[in-house]
């Protein structure tokens, strides 16, 4: 007996219902895990309804580095961190979403203009932080959604998932030894990776 396209469960779909069966939705998203587990390209996209451009995921990683930049361990752009953003927003966004995700990036694009009279790209890092710093400021004051609250999120969760982030940005062992609740923390140490 043949089904409808529409009675077909998609892999996002499958993925889903398993983790609700198996319990493990209440550790790791579903949303997260489809996005994991996508084989979409990201980084050679078009730049049309259902992609990004080179130049958009570039722009995301200067952005995601201005947030997260470069000190004793390497920063969000060494992360890939704007391949990351783009696939999140591609796979997990509903297309309102992705909407108001692009609308967000060019919102800051015009302030970093209207600002400094040049692109976020071009604009000095001085500039940059500057801006962010700014912005962020308007987005914890602001009563409604605001658009930088996406884009500092995903990056914080690209950089802290990717491999740079979990073993050279916090600390990581690959087998844990016996959980010790009443660990002592001394100011400076980074905190310890979380296992799945």
């Amino acid at each position: 007996m043949q089904h409808s396209d529409s009675s077909k469960l998609t892999r996002r779909q499958v993925i889903e219902r398993a983790l609700l069966l198996s319990g493990a939705a209440g550790v790791v998203s579903a949303s997260t895990l489809a996005a994991a587990c996508s084989s979409d390209v990201v980084r050679s996209a078009p730049e049309n309804s259902d992609g990004f451009s080179a130049a958009q995921i570039a722009w995301l990683d200067e952005v995601a580095e201005t947030i997260l930049p470069e000190t004793d361990t390497p920063g969000a752009k060494a992360a890939d961190t704007g391949a990351f953003i783009a696939l999140m927003v591609i796979d997990t966004y509903s297309p309102e979403e992705q909407d108001a995700f692009l609308e967000g990036m060019t919102t800051l694009e015009g302030e970093c203009r209207a600002s400094f009279g040049t692109g976020f790209v071009a604009a000095a890092p001085a500039d940059r932080l500057a801006l962010l710093q700014r912005i962020d400021q308007e987005r914890q004051e602001a009563a409604a959604p605001h658009y930088f609250e996406a884009i500092k999120s995903l990056t914080v969760l690209g950089y802290f998932t990717s491999e740079i982030g979990y073993t050279q940005a916090l600390r990581y062992v690959e087998t844990p030894g016996r959980y010790d609740p009443c660990v002592e923390y001394q100011p400076g140490e980074r905190l310890w990776a979380r296992h799945a």
